[in-house]
């Protein structure tokens, strides 16, 4: 374990982005724990309020990242200034984007049904995150000799395709498939040549006048969602705990 640590993070200079990745899903774990216990009214925890006002995670998560970013900008990329830099950094952005749905809606929506929009991009983070730390290098541009380094036309072309076809990918309201495309090579790919989602932009543009394919469209995209959507709300409900049920409406003149 120790000569494989030595040969795979430490040389090529990954510990800090180690560093930062756990100090990042740890943050999240044991904030996700935290508040699951304010929640349920157990433990010592409480929320934190200043003259009444609810002072979210968030905001201790900006200045961390502040903190932490400038910190590695200014400090060297290897020593102990380094890895702290990472670990303040990993845990700030813990913070920060277990509350990225409240910066999105601009609106308290930790416990609602648009909550789960937190977990989903912390849990694409890391997944992000440790493909980088495994070796895989953004738009695909990795594993290639000196002779094709040379080659600066090959290089570019594919920086180029790899973007393009993620690009078309996000036209097609597959934002996870574009993003994983940007650093995995093909993936993009594999979202560009698939049929778009009902009401992406692609669909607008060009099902408009060709009722098959929306249709081919709208019948694969429900097939799809039937077959994950339980199993990827199941696995948000697991580590970000359930959102709470809406208040059935009130008919007028009922109490």
């Amino acid at each position: 374990m120790g000569h494989w640590l030595e040969r795979n993070i430490i040389e090529p200079g990954k510990l800090p982005l180690l560093l930062a990745l756990t100090a990042f899903v740890l943050t999240f774990v044991i904030t996700r724990v935290i508040t699951r216990l304010i929640r349920a009214g157990r433990g010592p925890f409480g929320n934190v309020k200043a003259g009444g006002l609810h002072i979210h995670h968030v905001v201790p998560g900006v200045v961390l990242v502040i903190v932490g970013g400038f910190g590695a900008v200014a400090g060297a990329r290897q020593g102990f200034g380094a890895a702290l830099a990472a670990i303040v950094f990993g845990i700030g952005a813990g913070l920060v984007l277990d509350e990225f749905a409240l910066i999105l809606h601009l609106d308290d929506v930790y416990w609602t049904e648009e909550g789960r929009q937190s977990v989903e991009v912390v849990v694409i983070t890391a997944a992000l995150v440790g493909l980088l730390l495994a070796g895989f290098s953004p738009f695909g541009v990795n594993d290639i000799s000196a002779g094709e380094l040379q080659d600066r036309g090959t290089v570019i072309a594919n920086v180029v395709a790899n973007f393009l076809f993620s690009l078309v990918a996000l036209s097609k309201g597959k934002a996870r498939t574009a993003i994983f495309g940007v650093v995995v090579p093909l993936v993009g790919l594999v979202g560009a040549v698939r049929l778009a989602r009902p009401g992406s932009a692609w669909a607008r543009r060009f099902y408009g006048n060709r009722p098959r394919a929306r249709a081919r469209a709208g019948l694969r995209s429900y097939r799809h969602d039937r077959r994950w959507a339980r199993l990827s709300r199941t696995l948000q409900d697991w580590i970000g705990g359930k959102p709470d049920r809406p208040e059935p409406a009130r008919l007028p003149g009922r109490r």
